[in-house]
């Protein structure tokens, strides 16, 4: 048998660890070159994984659930055309008797994270691992992690696994309790029989759909598709919650076999606890970690500025109706990104960014316009690239496609890096505006507030003065005052408030 280890591959833009979602295959499956078996979510995106190379799968050598660095193994698999049934059975068995999440075996100090390598194990006694295949570790029991990173000195650490939302949700304060008559004990509900599948194949269903299957507990083989060629759809995952509630447990759930990872219970908030316990990971630990540094190292000024967009409201409404613009969406978000891009055009100076290691303001002649957009998974902000080349449809389509992306979770390390100058929308939620946190390796963020209908003052064109209802809205731009002055910042949110309350000056200034 020759077992090749698949290690979780470097994700770049300096991450260095990744937590495994989800594993489309299982102990005994058969595997091609490039088919996607692991689902991971590193601090910034998902991530589908293809296997390198094609065989049967001998052993998965971490759980969903567990948070693994770069160069970790996490497959093993098989790839002399098949595993004979006793080296199988012994693969089985030392998954069953692998050590849980966070343990790290003695004796191996500054070890990468556990060795859950059963394949290893069961050919242990056959023949001598060599240094740095399977299981094995190299001389020096140093942990690598990314190229150009060097090495890490101190021992791994691992978020330990969550056996479901008893784990997240600290107790109520313990009462002594009162003696109840013995009752006899509810048979145990029997767990939900897998649905039948055609050639025994896997349950089929999109990323969204198993990350809801996922929050929810639930078990995707245990749910019949009713979408094209058996998918699982939303619905579906849905309908069987409403059908099964109550019906599972988690132990039963870990009662279907270590070579099965168990399925996390979503956090649930239960009559009488008063607190409930989040871990902090992924895109929200990342988050977190740029917003302190960016609050902590650049001096952060806001100015606001409240404008008539009654104009702008006219101009997305003919465009909607403009057969040019017939199959995207048309936003005032749309006319803000076109505004930004001309005002930039007009003060480049606040599309730059703060070298402190050379001492330098390196001023970008490009734009890499960010829209922040809050998803299921935290708020992150990819940008589209070279913004200020595109045309308002080409702007609309953009747009339009970030957002999809976003919102099913597939935005990718490199949509969201490089951006210059950012855009938060919180129009959207009914906010006014706010004081935006500047996106790091930025100098400026503009936030976008609701556009109300309020009693304005309007000058005719004979001088007069009258009170009108019009579209009202107020920006507010922050930007890092160690690069950029009162009076750039003010020139900029004054030339985009003006093209937004009189969008012909795009053209003239464009």
């Amino acid at each position: 048998m020759s077992v090749r280890e698949f290690k979780l591959p470097d994700p770049g833009e300096g991450l260095t660890e990744a937590e495994i979602v989800t594993w489309n295959v299982k102990v005994g499956d058969t595997v091609k070159v490039n088919d996607i078996v692991v689902e991971i979510e590193t601090a910034k995106s998902l991530v589908e994984l293809p296997v390198p190379f094609a065989g049967t799968v001998t052993s998965l050598l971490v759980n969903e659930g567990d948070t693994v660095e770069v160069g970790t193994p996490i497959i093993a698999v098989d790839t002399s055309g098949g595993a004979p049934a006793s080296v199988q059975a012994s693969v089985e068995a030392s998954v069953q008797d692998a050590p849980p999440a966070g343990a790290v075996e003695p004796g191996i100090e500054g070890s990468p994270a556990p060795k859950l390598v059963a394949a290893a194990r069961a050919a242990a006694a056959e023949e001598e691992i060599e240094e740095g295949k399977i299981g094995g570790t190299t001389s020096t029991g140093r942990t690598a992690v990314l190229v150009g990173y060097g090495v890490k000195q101190t021992e791994a650490k691992r978020r330990p696994r969550k056996g479901g939302a008893a784990d997240l949700v600290a107790p109520a304060a313990p009462a002594p309790a009162a003696p109840t008559p013995a009752a006899p004990a509810a048979p145990a509900p029997a767990a939900p029989a897998p649905v039948a599948r055609e050639g025994g194949a896997r349950a089929l269903a999109k990323p969204p759909v198993r990350k809801l299957a996922k929050d929810l507990g639930i078990d995707l083989a245990q749910v019949a598709g009713s979408g094209e060629g058996g998918i699982i759809t939303r619905a579906d995952v849905e309908a069987h919650t409403t059908g099964a509630a109550g019906a599972e447990s988690t132990e039963a759930a870990g009662a279907a076999g270590a070579t099965q990872p168990a399925y996390r219970a979503p956090v649930v908030q239960r009559s009488g606890e008063r607190e409930t316990r989040i871990p902090i990971k992924g895109v929200r630990k990342m988050t977190a970690q740029a917003m302190v540094g960016s609050a902590f190292t650049a001096p952060h000024v806001t100015e606001w500025v409240t404008i008539d967009a009654t104009a702008t409201m006219e101009l997305v409404e003919r465009l909607k109706k403009d057969r040019e613009f017939a199959d995207v969406k048309v936003t005032p978000l749309l006319v803000l990104a076109k505004a930004m891009c001309v005002a930039v055009r007009r003060h480049p100076e606040i599309n730059a960014t703060w070298d402190e290691a050379n001492q330098e303001i390196v001023v970008k002649h490009y734009v890499n316009l960010g829209i922040a957009a809050a998803t299921p998974r935290g708020l992150i902000v990819p940008n589209i690239k070279d913004a200020e080349q595109l045309s308002m449809r080409e702007l609309a389509e953009a747009i339009g496609s970030l957002t999809a992306t976003a919102r099913e979770g597939r935005t990718q390390p490199a949509e969201m890096s490089g951006g210059t100058i950012t855009i938060t929308n919180v129009g959207v939620f009914g906010v006014d505006t706010g004081t935006p946190i500047i996106n790091p390796g930025e100098s400026a963020i503009l936030a976008f507030g609701a556009i109300r209908r309020m009693p304005w003052v309007v000058t005719g064109a004979d001088g007069t003065e009258s009170i009108e209802p019009r579209w009202v809205t107020q920006l507010a731009l922050s930007f890092d005052h160690r690069l950029v002055d009162g009076e750039l910042g003010s020139k900029f949110i004054a030339d985009v408030g003006a093209i937004l309350a009189d969008p012909a000056r795009g053209l003239v200034w464009g």
